[in-house]
């Protein structure tokens, strides 16, 4: 079968399973199942699909007919970006219909049916809207999968749910439209919806910078950018843990693929100050999100902002890339697209990991508050490690996946700094590589504060004494995570390549060598390497070195060094409210940064949106009565005269009637001779 076979298979697996779901709407165990398999079935689909275009290099295209023929065409096109993005989604829908066997079943009577027929149409249309090629189809997509996503947001029905739901649903409709406007000044030039004619449109500097700037800012709602992330931190708590990892791991990544398909691919990237924007607001996001991040307790929310953390990340490769693109600077190009791809990838597998993760842990205790966890490591071991792996790889430890990306990243920025040529780019890159540096130390400790309140310690509340390990299912999808977070460190010198080829054809470059053996480099292996299995390794001797040395030498003297009872509390007694909990751990970053916590709710557009709901409420109450006091009364009580008129004529007496139906034909007979 080919590529464009297997992309119609998933598609339609994932309808079905869709349908299946809604019509067995009473059997939702069966539901379940069903909805989970074709889900599964779907995913593997879409890696079959992806993987020889990625393997092979070549582009695939089909063209089809479709419903509005006559002023957009149906054509797919399934270039390397496109292959990969399938590639990304499909890797987790696998997983999260793996998950979703087990964990649905806690929503059985909840409507677990909609969530399996929302989620898969979710993912069928984040799968064809990467593959499309015209704007209209791209914008019904685009609709499709923020409307899914929207029901999954307030699957769970409460105050908190259909707000957040609301919220998303107004910024997301926010940002469509500025797409909209952005296809409608490429569609004046080019004539076409399609955007093979976008790619050859020759448009007026001004003109596409407007698209730019208009996409840029529509998609980056989508992606939940600063400021435009005032829904993501709601949303994502909201929603069933599976369906967060989904629209935290891959649905945020629409945004910033939308930023690549029209920033790169469609305008050629000719400017250097977009790349700048697309730089800047990718650092402020970046260190503004793991900052918000500390001060949460709910593991969910902070979570979410972690992903406003890694989006800045992912943009600031994105920017040096299309900053090298205008410089005509390859191998700037090269590793800022590599870098910023390759975490868009990691960040997907490990995002997924830890939202699959918060949702086994809130499975259990019920809750998500942080506060009143401790303990699980013990009770949950399985699921601890996993977790512990996804804390690891999205603080960028080596030698795991997190860590390989914001390497490349770290690279492109250093390349910039040195070759960036104009001033202003070998100042932009210094002041960006600290942001970033500043992110990872706060990331780090973000997530030993996560670990060490929730896994850590005793347990601080009975519900999380009673906690015990999920089923099955729900392990092995965290565990094929986090086996994807080792592979793709470890594995580096393997999948640098294959991502370099999808940036060479993005940027229009002949792809540079960034990989030999085992050891990866930015393009001059004289300059700097990372041998990323010999790294892990000696990371794997480390302990285990002591602990051979300590079996072999102390074996017959080993002291009973586990002291039980309660802490020692300096010659205090005691108390439960002593331990350190995910408040105080934070407290001294909210004291030193309030300024930026107090921007926090400057920046959020939340209020705003709500206020400009109120006062349309508002408006509407206020014009409903005049609309009925004045037009609909009125023609009411005409009509009712009129009644009380006829009835005057009506007596009930069918000599009457026959006398009414003479004089009306008598009548007529007049009219006809006049």
């Amino acid at each position: 079968m080919t590529a464009i076979c297997w992309l119609g298979t998933a598609l339609l697996l994932f309808v079905i399973g869709a349908l299946l779901s809604l019509l067995l709407n009473r059997n939702e165990g069966l539901a379940i199942k069903l909805s989970g398999v074709f889900s599964l079935l779907g995913g593997v689909a879409g890696v079959l699909c992806a993987l020889p275009v990625l393997l092979s290099g070549a582009t695939v295209t089909a063209e089809y007919a479709g419903p509005f023929a006559a002023f957009a065409h149906l054509t797919l096109r399934l270039d390397l970006l496109a292959a990969f993005m399938v590639l990304v989604i499909s890797i987790l829908t696998v997983v999260c219909a793996i998950y979703s066997f087990a964990y649905l079943e806690e929503y059985r009577g909840k409507g677990a049916w909609a969530m399996g027929f929302f989620m898969n149409l979710f993912i069928a249309s984040m799968v064809a809207l990467v593959a499309v090629d015209n704007a209209f189809y791209f914008i019904v997509l685009f609709e499709a999968m923020s409307l899914s996503s929207y029901f999954l947001v307030i699957s769970e029905q409460d105050d908190e749910a259909v707000s957040a739901g609301l919220l998303y649903f107004l910024i997301a409709h926010a940002g469509s439209v500025l797409i909209m406007l952005a296809f409608f000044l490429m569609y004046r030039h080019a004539g076409s919806l399609d955007f093979a004619a976008f790619r050859a449109a020759d448009m007026p500097v001004g003109e596409a910078s407007a698209v730019f700037l208009l996409a840029f800012f529509g998609f980056g709602a989508k992606a939940g950018m600063l400021p435009l992330h005032g829904w993501l931190p709601r949303a994502h708590p909201a929603a069933p843990s599976h369906a967060s990892a989904m629209m935290s791991g891959v649905m945020v990544k629409i945004g910033v693929f939308g930023i690549i398909k029209v920033g790169i691919d469609l305008l050629g990237a000719t400017e250097a100050w977009w790349g700048m924007v697309v730089l800047a607001f990718g650092a402020v996001s970046s260190v503004l999100g793991v900052l918000y991040a500390l001060a949460e307790h709910d593991i969910k929310r902070l979570l979410a902002y972690h992903t406003v953390e890694n989006i800045g990340i992912i943009l600031m490769g994105v920017g040096a890339g299309m900053i090298g693109m205008a410089t005509h600077h390859p191998l700037l190009a090269l590793l800022g697209l590599l870098g910023g791809l390759y975490h868009l990838i990691n960040h997907a597998l490990f995002k997924g990991l830890l939202f699959l993760g918060a949702g086994a842990v809130i499975y259990r205790t019920h809750t998500k508050n942080m506060e009143i966890m401790g303990g699980l490591g013990k009770l949950m071991p399985r699921t601890a490690m996993a977790f512990l792996i996804g804390c690891m790889a999205i603080s960028a430890l080596p030698p795991l996946n997190g860590f390989v990306s914001e390497w490349f990243t770290y690279q492109s920025l250093f390349t910039m700094s040195k070759e960036g040529g104009d001033i202003g780019l070998q100042l932009a890159g210094p002041i960006a590589i600290v942001m970033l540096a500043i992110t990872g130390a706060l990331a780090a400790m973000c997530f030993v504060k996560v670990y060490g309140i929730c896994f850590c310690g005793a347990p601080r509340s009975e519900q999380v004494e009673r906690a015990t390990e999920v089923p099955a299912s729900m392990t092995i999808a965290m565990w094929l995570l986090a086996l994807l977070c080792i592979v793709l460190g470890v594995g580096a010198a393997q999948v640098a390549p294959l991502i370099t080829q999808i940036a060479a054809e993005l940027s229009g470059q002949t792809a540079t060598s960034m990989a030999t053996a085992a050891t990866v480099f930015p393009g001059d292996v004289t300059q700097t390497s990372l041998n990323t299995p010999l790294l892990f390794i000696m990371l794997l001797a480390l302990p285990l070195l002591p602990l051979l040395l300590f079996s072999f030498t102390g074996k017959n003297n080993r002291l009973n060094f586990i002291q039980r009872g309660t802490p020692w509390a300096c010659g205090y007694g005691y108390e439960q409210r002593m331990s350190l909990t995910a408040g105080s751990f934070a407290q001294p970053l909210k004291v030193l940064f309030a300024p930026l916590y107090r921007m926090r709710k400057t920046l959020d557009p939340a209020p705003a949106f709500h206020r400009s709901l109120d006062v349309t409420t508002d408006a509407a109450a206020r014009v409903e009565p005049v609309w009925d006091d004045r037009i609909v009364m009125p023609v009411v009580g005409g009509v009712q005269r009129l009644s009380r008129v006829v009835q005057l004529i009506q007596y009930g007496d069918f000599r009457v009637y026959c006398l009414y139906v003479v004089a009306a034909l008598v009548v007529l007979l007049l009219v006809t001779m006049a």
